[in-house]
């Protein structure tokens, strides 16, 4: 289903940045000390022979070497594994730029629907052109002379456009990730507080978390609400309150923003689980996710984990930025950021993002 934007970005999240950071180092310590041994009897002393006191250092823990800056890619892929030879859209596109102290960060969203160019990518024998962001993902993935696809190939040809379109010129690390195990995940977590910033009608559920049927085309009978305020949402209605756009004031733009507040909501809330020192909950998350992560690239997750060890989710700025429509007569062609949120990804790529921020406060999101 076109409109199934599931939270695939909320394992991306997970993976990249809390297994890989918000002080998730589970054994990346390499120190240890020697045991101690027995001293010897006074009756089978050995003569004293000196010894060397040359102390030894411990190689550097794995990740110790990144440094920053760094900018990480999440993205919520539809695979439909259960389809043959279905070509995979990124349906949901999150960046996350990490300082070069790796002390503070910034997590922002492009419309799936954003008009970019693409460059030609020989491996999918795709000559280029103007279209969706989404379709980068699928037109990528193609294996000429085969109805198969490539996920990994249609990440190549993705952050090529994504770096021609924002002027980042390397992605350090990325998730792809498809449907699945995310409510699950919420639920292993206790659920989420999250701050219901608007009131938010759910297309798809029922105040009980059942589906609503669908019929002639519209969905039918009572809808689960979401009021304004702080609420407690357990798995099924933290997904359902972060798919929606219809009735949104500014549709995508508005659920983009809801994503970005359940992603700081999901690793505050492990975090306070004491996921950083307890195998077992973490491991119970783990198994939530299920086959949901499809892809890693990058450095290995206990690399990050090192290096992003201070990355706290309160150190995780959230920004939006605004687009609009575009379309030939009338004819939807897709979106297009205003001159002031195309002005913040130039800011990311000269890395002056915090000066910028400074200048456009109604960016960030809170």
């Amino acid at each position: 289903m076109r409109n199934r934007k599931l939270m695939w970005w909320v394992v991306g999240a997970i993976v990249v940045v809390l297994l890989g950071g918000g002080g998730i180092a589970l054994a990346v310590s390499r120190k240890s000390s020697p045991a101690a041994k027995p001293a010897p009897s006074a009756a089978t002393a050995a003569p004293t022979v000196e010894q060397s006191t040359t102390p030894t250092t411990p190689p550097p823990s794995p990740g110790a070497d990144i440094t920053g800056p760094l900018d990480l890619l999440l993205l919520g892929v539809d695979t439909r594994v259960t389809i043959p030879d279905w070509e995979p859209h990124s349906d949901a596109i999150m960046l996350l730029h990490v300082d070069a102290g790796l002390q503070s960060g910034y997590l922002y969203s492009l419309p799936r629907d954003l008009r970019v160019k693409m460059p030609a990518f020989a491996k999918a024998g795709f000559g280029g052109g103007t279209y969706k962001l989404t379709e980068a993902m699928s037109r990528g993935s193609r294996v000429p002379g085969s109805k198969k696809t490539n996920v990994q190939q249609g990440y190549e040809l993705l952050t090529k456009t994504l770096s021609a379109y924002t002027g980042i010129k390397t992605f350090q690390a990325g998730a792809i990730l498809n449907f699945g195990g995310l409510d699950k995940l919420v639920d292993q977590l206790g659920g989420v507080d999250l701050k219901v910033d608007q009131k938010v009608t759910s297309h798809h559920r029922k105040p009980d978390g059942s589906l609503r049927p669908l019929v002639g085309g519209e969905y039918q009978g009572p809808a689960a609400v979401y009021l304004p305020g702080q609420r407690h949402l357990v798995g099924w209605q933290a997904i359902d309150y972060a798919r929606q756009r219809y009735g949104l004031p500014d549709g995508d733009y508005d659920r983009q923003r809801h994503q970005r507040q359940l992603v700081k909501s999901i690793l505050t809330k492990s975090l306070a689980q004491g996921l950083a020192s307890d195998s077992a909950k973490l491991q119970g998350v783990i198994t939530a996710l299920g086959q949901t992560l499809v892809y890693v690239g990058g450095r290995t997750s206990l690399e990050y984990a090192y290096a992003l060890r201070d990355l706290t989710p309160a150190k995780i700025t959230l920004v939006g930025l605004p687009g609009n429509g575009v379309g030939s007569g009338s004819g939807y062609l897709g979106e297009a950021l205003t001159a002031e949120g195309k002005g913040f990804l130039t800011a990311v790529a000269k890395g002056q993002i915090g000066p910028y921020l400074a200048k456009h406060p109604k960016l960030i999101n809170k």
